[in-house]
């Protein structure tokens, strides 16, 4: 972490390599407020399951690859708007299912 001196404000602009790369200082901990102050209306959404936590579900049964597909593949899925990847998932099983 790397501080200069802004021409605006006597404060310390902090810079990073990366947005994650370095535990908080002391002061951005002392500044730091609960999730409940600063978007009150999701705080309720996370309680009440109206808005869901993102990753991998607990007992799915994917599992991440890396895979190289045809540019026109993915041009097709993703023209079909967001989900393109669920799509693609759902066609090879679809696949799977009529080749066994």
């Amino acid at each position: 972490m790397t501080t200069r001196k802004s021409t605006k404000s006597k404060t310390p602009v902090r810079r990073r390599k990366q947005a994650d790369d370095a535990p908080l200082t002391a002061a951005e901990l002392k500044r730091a407020r609960p999730a409940r102050e600063v978007m009150p209306e999701l705080v309720p959404a996370y309680r009440d399951g109206t808005l869901r936590a993102r990753g991998r579900l607990i007992g799915s049964n994917k599992m991440p690859v890396s895979l190289r597909l045809d540019k026109d593949v993915v041009t097709f899925f993703k023209a079909k708007g967001p989900g393109w990847q669920t799509r693609i998932d759902k066609a090879l099983k679809a696949f799977v299912e009529l080749t066994r």
